[in-house]
């Protein structure tokens, strides 16, 4: 797909992009032979998950990524498959594959996940091109994901600077060297898992407070308009300059299985409902409910959006106290 001649609502990009491979085990066995059953081959990667849940929500997005060698050809053909909308960057090295192993017995999942392929610097640079060239014909463009090894520092914050260049609005979800380097911009919305919100204030995330004082340090510092910091089975707070608002995610009616995919979920639906005409309080409330949805399913499976509209229902939102001012 031509975004100049296409324009999107929301464009992602996935710079270490994964192709899944998820089995089912009864229980994994430290000797012989553990049999599994074949769950799914997909693609994956922060940024093709966030496209993959707005269009289960009923919205269009395009999946821009890195693709290279003989997995890579797979990654393409798997989305195309799927019918999602991407567009493929070649690499000179192969696209990463990854192992999920969903656990019966103990209803648990696991990661297994490889670094991924090196890029050039003519590459990082073609991926900055095609980049500027999508942002120019959408009103969303999400960052998500992890970085390849020996990515430039600058890369993330080049990618702030021009996808504001080109008008649209960026809403990042990365983390380590590329969030740090990332922060000296100014973006539209920052999401933060529990890991690196605690990185940034030098504590525990264990609760809505912690994730407050997270956000407040981004919004102070300028680094973005709105930041939002989730808790685990606890929910999410958002937060811009004129407050924070704790979300409460719903009671899960059955066990949690993975939270692979949960936090691509959660940007997922805030930014189909940005994309809708929300607000970011309202849209990341939908984005918990979403959250909530996917970590009830094994490996890396998400959501389906009967499932969120009845979460949805039952989450909880209320003002914290104090103020934001940057």
């Amino acid at each position: 797909m031509d975004p100049s001649t296409h324009p999107v609502p929301i464009a992602t990009f996935t710079i270490n992009p994964t192709v899944d491979l998820s089995l089912e085990v009864a229980r994994l066995r430290p000797e012989g032979k553990s049999r599994a059953r074949l769950r799914s081959i997909r693609g994956g990667g922060g940024g093709i998950n966030v496209a993959r849940g707005v269009r289960r929500l009923g919205g269009t997005a395009l999946a821009l990524h890195t693709a290279g060698r003989e997995v890579g050809a797979r990654l393409n053909r798997l989305l195309d498959d799927e019918g999602l909308a991407h567009l493929p960057v070649d690499i000179g090295e192969d696209t990463r594959e990854a192992l999920v192993i969903a656990e019966r017995e103990s209803a648990s999942s696991y990661h297994v996940v490889p670094e991924g392929p090196t890029l050039s610097a003519a590459e990082e640079r073609h991926c900055l091109d095609m980049i500027t060239r999508t942002a120019r014909h959408c009103d969303y463009f999400v960052l998500s994901g992890s970085a390849t090894p020996g990515l430039s520092a600058e890369f993330s914050a080049t990618v702030a600077r021009t996808v504001a260049d080109a008008g649209a609005a960026l809403i990042a979800d990365i983390a380590g060297s590329q969030l740090t380097t990332m922060l000296a911009e100014r973006v539209f919305l920052v999401r933060l898992d529990r890991v690196e919100a605690a990185a940034l204030i030098g504590r525990p995330i264990s609760g809505y407070d912690d994730a407050c004082a997270a956000n407040a340090l981004l919004l102070e510092r300028g680094a973005c308009e709105h930041a939002i910091t989730t808790v685990g089975a606890l929910g999410a707070v958002c937060s811009d300059r004129n407050g924070h608002r704790v979300i409460a995610a719903p009671h899960l009616p059955t066990p949690p299985r993975s939270d692979a995919c949960a936090g691509d979920s959660l940007v997922a639906a805030i930014t189909h409902q940005l994309a809708e005409g929300a607000d970011v309080p309202l849209a990341c409330e939908l984005g918990v409910a979403a959250a909530a949805a996917t970590v009830m399913l094994p490996g890396t499976d998400i959501f389906e959006s009967a499932t969120v509209d009845t979460l949805a229902a039952r989450v909880r939102a209320v003002r914290a106290t104090g103020s934001v001012t940057e």
